[in-house]
Order: C-alpha cells, then sequence, then structure tokens
C-alpha cells in the first residue's frame, strides 16, 4: 500500500472531482493519504474531507506564505484543533524566502509556534523551507535543545547537507515528484546518502506532477510514479520502497492508524 504523506484534497482542482480522484487513488495501490491544512481560516473544509472517509488524515497549521492573511497564530489555539481524532500533524509551517523576506520575522514567530504545539501535543512537524536552510536549521536545534520533537522536511528540494543534518536531528526527508524531473540531479543525490527508514514520499498535490504526467494537475494516483522513480534511484525493488515508506509514515505519524478494509 503506498501512503500520499502530503497533498491538498481541499484544492478546488481535487475537490470538485474528489470521488474520481479517490477511485483513481485507490485503482493505482494508494490507500492511504493526509491532506494538508496552509490555512487554519480552511481547517473545517479540511477536516471534513479526513472526517468523512477512514484512510484519510490531516494537519493543522499555516503556510509560511500565508501568513499576511492569516497572521501568527498561537501554539494554545494549535493546539486546540490538534486535539480532534483525525489530525496528525502539525502544519504545514516553516520559512520561505523565495519571493521575499519581507515577512521573515511573522514566518519565524509562525514556525517557533506550530514547533511549541508540536513539542507539547507529540504530533510532528510538517516543514516548508524553500530558500531559507540556515534559519530553518537554526530554529530546528534551538527548539531541540529543550524539548526533543520530530516532523519531516516536505517536498525536499535542499542540499545533501541540509537533509544529513535534519536526519541526525531524527527527522524524515520527503520525495515529491520533483525527484524525477531531469534536472534534480542533486536532489537524486541528496536522496541517496538518506537511509531508507527516514524517507516518505508525497505528491504535495494539485502541484509538481512527477514525470511522465509534468506539466498536469496532480493527484495522489500519480504517486505510483514517483514511487517507481524512487526504488530505481535507490537500487531496490518498487514493492520494497513502498512497503518501507508506508512504514515510516505510521512511525512518524503514529496518531494515524491503518484503516480496516
Amino acid at each position: 500500500m503506498l501512503v500520499d504523506s502530503h497533498c491538498h484534497l481541499d484544492f478546488k482542482v481535487l475537490s470538485d472531482d474528489i470521488i474520481a480522484v479517490l477511485k483513481r487513488a485507490e485503482k493505482n495501490g494508494v490507500g492511504v493519504m493526509q491532506t494538508i491544512c496552509t490555512k487554519i481560516s480552511e481547517f473545517d473544509s479540511i477536516h471534513e474531507i479526513a472526517k468523512e472517509r477512514s484512510n484519510i488524515f490531516c494537519s493543522i497549521g499555516n503556510h509560511p506564505l500565508n501568513l499576511e492573511e492569516e497572521g501568527v497564530v498561537t501554539a494554545s489555539k494549535i493546539l486546540g484543533y490538534a486535539k480532534k481524532a483525525k489530525v496528525i500533524g502539525i502544519g504545514e509551517t516553516g520559512l520561505d524566502y523565495y519571493y521575499s523576506k519581507e515577512l521573515e520575522g511573522e514566518q519565524k514567530k509562525s514556525f517557533a509556534e506550530h514547533i511549541i504545539a508540536a513539542q507539547e501535543s507529540g504530533l510532528p512537524v510538517i516543514i516548508h523551507t524553500r530558500e531559507a536552510e540556515k534559519d530553518t536549521l537554526d530554529i530546528l536545534k534551538h527548539h531541540m535543545k529543550q524539548i526533543p520533537f520530530t516532523g519531516v522536511i516536505h517536498c525536499f528540494t535542499a542540499s545533501e547537507k541540509f537533509a544529513l543534518e535534519c536526519v541526525e536531528m531524527g527527522f524524515y526527508i520527503s520525495a515529491s515528484g520533483i525527484v524525477t524531473f531531469k534536472n534534480a540531479t542533486e536532489i537524486q543525490q541528496a536522496f541517496m546518502s538518506v537511509p531508507i527508514d527516514r524517507i516518505l514520499i508525497e505528491t504535495d498535490a494539485p502541484f509538481l506532477s512527477p514525470v511522465p504526467k509534468r506539466g498536469k494537475s496532480n493527484e495522489p494516483s500519480h504517486l505510483i510514479y514517483t514511487a517507481d522513480f524512487m526504488a530505481k534511484l535507490l537500487r531496490m525493488k518498487s514493492e520494497d520502497f513502498i512497503e518501507a515508506t508506508t512504514r515510516n509514515f505510521f512511525k512518524l505519524f503514529s496518531k494515524a492508524k491503518i484503516p480496516v478494509s
């Protein structure tokens, strides 16, 4: 069974056709999905998708690029949502300086509040980092010294050094469709250095469709292409890679339970 550890089933291109999207996912062996919260103000619609289906879970958090609209929320507010049965992760949160560093201060404050919520709840933090490796590491190391916590670097696009430092702290590294791109050699090299027991896979649907679906809207059913690519990259049988990453998901997101069919 494949697990899509990070997708956005509430985004209109997927939610408008959710029944067909989920049927295609099932047909391609995707048995479990985590639909990710990027705006706490939209949590109810995200939670509804998860609540209605035994094989879908969700997270709670504000994406760093949504803070101008959402504002910085406190750990206590995040924790209020985290108590719900279908909420298995905190985020996505983190730092994104790709477009601008104008909201750097707010991003750091928000990231810290999400980490505190992860520490207090025991749920893993789902980390988005783009053009912000040093600050991301500094914040993670600072908080790790206080209360240990765990999490995942989602949609990994950083350096091999960054990946290994995160693994050393106990984090997981997640491969998206980007790893299948022809020009993603540095990302591919980084994954070859990450232990298999620290790797997850995701679609980040509806974004970042893997080859051979690149350029089209992404969806959980496309996860099989990333899984097959990663298995070849790591010189593993596809079934062994899928088994390992599924096991890793349930180890990290331990609040999630394998649905009984």
